[in-house]
């Protein structure tokens, strides 16, 4: 008999190998996939911070107040343009987010920590916290917010980290 084909065992050999050759790509695609989201992540704040100095050194247009960072009251994105009138917006949108309204929140306390900052960032928001110099959340434009924090989530290690001011 002159038998042309493949016996069952070898095709059931052939098919558990491209099982665990697939696993192994989508399991190595999924973790470029976080690590993008977090160096995006990474670049997001930065560039949040880039735009917070600029407007510590300028302040807001038609006023001389400058020195300062913006209060809490810099929310949604309406304001964060009439602060922060050069900020791309979908750097204050996170990877997830919505748009900046849900992304980009403000602390509700001084706690200067990433435990104790509150509300805590998650993957899919940022969380500003302006400070007064001797430590109090700034909560309006006509306290000195002289430093900030921005904290946010990695996807990758599920830690919390916290940018700070140049001007401290």
């Amino acid at each position: 008999m002159n038998r042309r084909g493949f016996t069952v065992v070898e095709l059931l050999i052939v098919i558990a190998l491209m099982g665990i050759l697939l696993t192994l790509g989508v399991v190595n695609l999924r973790s470029t996939q976080v690590n993008a989201r977090d160096t995006e992540r990474k670049t997001d704040i930065d560039s949040i911070s880039l735009n917070l100095e600029t407007f510590y050194k300028t302040g807001i247009d038609a006023t001389t107040t400058f020195g300062r960072y913006p209060s809490t009251a810099m929310t949604g994105a309406t304001t964060i343009q009439a602060y922060l009138r050069d900020a791309d917006l979908k750097a204050f949108t996170p990877p997830g987010a919505v748009n900046a309204n849900d992304g980009f929140v403000v602390a509700t306390n001084n706690v200067q920590t990433t435990s104790g900052v509150l509300p805590q960032p998650t993957t899919k928001t940022y969380v500003y916290q302006p400070l007064q110099q001797n430590g109090a959340l700034c909560t309006s434009e006509s306290q000195m917010c002289s430093k900030f924090n921005l904290y946010y989530k990695l996807e990758s290690d599920g830690l919390v980290y916290m940018s700070t001011s140049k001007n401290q």
